[in-house]
């Protein structure tokens, strides 16, 4: 277009030009977009190739406030790029990822798939004899080892049955399990539960059934001890039964064996029946790709350096890879073997051990394999950003969340972590929240038992999107800072009633925000003078605390509320003063009262969210 002689460049694409963007608007249509679990929105507007300012613009209009380098998931991601019309799939390990996440069998090529080994896990209570029946399997001396014929460790151990490998996991207790959990993995495919014949089910075997149940795996008992004179299988049976796990004598579908660590009777019988349970299980990985896992054991060895025991999930990891897990990361040096031979690679479901971290990884923390050091260390970037955002939220439900979540249709069950004084006590409870049902939620106790809130405790609620429920009982003080640390709701009760009306409110999405009363400060009524519009003025000395105009404050005599009202005017002599410290004196003047006494006591006080 020419002006005044002079030829101006219109900002309208030529025909050329909108024939390119429409080609490459197709292009990125009809390919699909792998992104990583995590990434930065600046990376994100790399990968769909638009400007930063347009990605945090589709974000805002999502309700999303999020910065350049600010890390979002995949399913943030995939609103940028679902309004822009590209296709996306989530990818197992990538550059550019903020750390490993768990496997995703679902989106891979079954051609590319092929059988691994079952994981297993044993549980159970101490001294059943858990790592004396891995022992036999493994036919070495692993209990003998053990300090104090305890396990202190998380051992991972191969076993080859009818040329078929199986991968143990022998944990000192459940809370392991569940800390793993609690992280994201979901290691065990099979858990299985030993029960002394002689002893019958214990304290730790009633949590160990409730945490296998909480992480929805396939249980087999192994009852244990069978060769005693004093076993008794049925009695076993009879309180499994009672624990909804009917075994397969009593016309159940749980499977239960009975053997003899000692004696190796019926060991031969488990392992078939193991193998039974994982081939229906139909487990499958893809060896050709880099693996992710899950660190089972980590320690700093003196000689060694940072080494850990892993567990390789999906893909392979060999000698050379360069691994990130958690915040720590390096390049494996060395890999071994559960016996402790050199190997080159782990292939999945098989444990190993690593050498060459540059910091010791967390037990729990996931891991992959990234394609040089440069993203290993911008993995590790991100990571950090993305736990330090992760900790500023609160990971686990508060019963407030549970009714709004409800209320939305979000979500279906109410899960709680119950404890109380006395036996008595938790089945009264259970068996009222076992009466209340909803239109929309049911109450699922995940665990139950007396004594205090544990950390064990915590971290099953954690791991399960629980809320503790403590009834007439306390908490250990690792407890509570564990649970503030992990986000996770203890609530305390006294009163049945109380605790039964605020779950079934809870149901109903009825429940009121749960407040504390918060004491601000305390002053003492000295003297009373008139005022010119008839209202008293009360003389005061400021004993506690603060009083601030404005407060809501209650008037007590001789200890009893006479009053709740607001304060309408302070006075320091003649002037009008917001807020009087203890030790000043100071004039108030209380809206609608009047009916003062010298000895009186003004109580200024706020309520705050806060826990029962």
């Amino acid at each position: 277009m020419t002006t005044n002689g002079k030829t101006e460049t219109t900002s309208q694409p030529t025909g050329t030009a909108r024939a390119k963007r429409r080609a490459g608007e197709t292009r990125r249509q009809a390919r699909t977009l792998v992104l990583p679990q995590t990434l930065t929105v600046q990376r994100l507007s790399e990968l769909i190739d638009q400007n930063p300012i347009e990605v945090i613009k589709l974000l805002m209009r999502s309700g999303i406030m999020a910065a350049m380098n600010q890390v979002i998931d995949y399913e943030v991601a995939t609103l940028v790029t679902s309004a822009l019309g590209i296709r996306t799939a989530l990818a197992e390990s990538a550059e550019g990822t903020a750390g490993p996440g768990p496997a995703a069998d679902s989106a891979e090529d079954p051609a590319n798939l092929s059988d691994r080994p079952a994981v297993i896990t044993i549980l159970g209570h101490v001294d059943h004899g858990k790592t004396s029946l891995l022992d036999t399997i493994r036919r070495t001396q692993v209990a003998e080892r053990e300090v104090g014929g305890i396990t202190q460790h998380i051992g991972a151990y191969q076993v080859e049955v009818q040329g078929k490998q199986l991968t143990f996991l022998d944990t000192p207790g459940h809370e392991a399990f569940t800390a793993i959990r609690a992280r994201g993995a979901r290691v065990t495919d099979i858990a299985v539960l030993v029960v002394a014949a002689d002893d019958g089910l214990m304290p730790q075997t009633l949590e160990a059934i409730n945490h296998a149940k909480a992480a929805e795996v396939p249980i087999v008992v192994a009852i244990n001890k069978s060769d005693l004179p004093t076993a008794d299988s049925e009695r076993v049976k009879r309180q499994l039964s009672e624990r909804e796990l009917l075994v397969e004598d009593w016309g159940g579908d749980v499977i239960s064996v009975d053997v003899s660590a000692k004696t190796g009777d019926g060991i031969e019988d488990l392992l078939e029946n193991l193998l039974v349970v994982a081939e229906l299980a139909e487990l499958k990985a893809n060896p050709d790709k880099p693996g992710t896992g899950v660190i089972i054991e980590a320690k700093l060895d003196r000689k060694r350096g940072p080494t850990a025991t892993v567990l390789v999930q999906d893909g392979a990891l060999s000698v050379g890879d360069y691994i990130v897990a958690g915040a720590a990361w390096g390049r494996v040096k060395a890999l071994g073997d559960d016996k402790g031979q050199p190997i080159k690679f782990i292939s999945p479901g098989v444990p190993g051990e690593i050498l060459g971290f540059n910091a010791v990884p967390e037990a729990g923390d996931l891991f992959a394999i990234m394609p040089n050091e440069r993203a290993a260390r911008n993995a590790i970037g991100e990571q950090e950003r993305l736990s330090a955002a992760q900790q500023n939220q609160a990971r686990a439900l508060t019963l407030d969340q549970v009714v709004k979540q409800i209320d939305s249709g979000d979500i279906k069950e109410l899960n709680l972590v119950l404890k109380a004084d006395v036996q008595g006590s938790v089945e009264a409870v259970e068996q009222s929240l076992d009466a209340l049902a909803a239109e929309d939620a049911t109450v699922r106790v995940l665990h139950s038992g007396c004594g205090t809130v544990t950390e064990s405790d915590v971290m099953l609620a954690s791991a399960s999107d629980a809320i503790v429920i403590g009834f007439t009982v306390g908490n250990e003080p690792s407890a509570e800072r564990l649970a503030d640390r992990m986000g996770v709701e203890i609530r305390h009760y006294n009163i049945i009633y109380q605790l039964i009306d605020d779950i079934e409110k809870a149901l109903q999405g009825l429940l009121d925000p749960v407040f504390t009363d918060v004491i601000l400060g305390k002053a003492e009524i000295r003297e009373l003078f008139p005022s010119r519009r008839g209202a008293q003025i009360a003389g005061c000395r400021v004993t506690e605390g603060r009083i601030t105009r404005g407060a809501q404050v209650r008037v007590l005599r001789d200890d009893s509320i006479i009053q709740e009202t607001t304060i309408a005017s302070l006075r320091h002599f003649r002037e009008e003063v917001n807020e009087m410290n203890s030790g000043t004196e100071c004039g108030v003047t209380l809206q609608g009262f009047n009916d003062f006494q010298e000895g009186d006591v003004l109580e200024a006080h706020r309520q705050e969210p806060g826990r029962r």
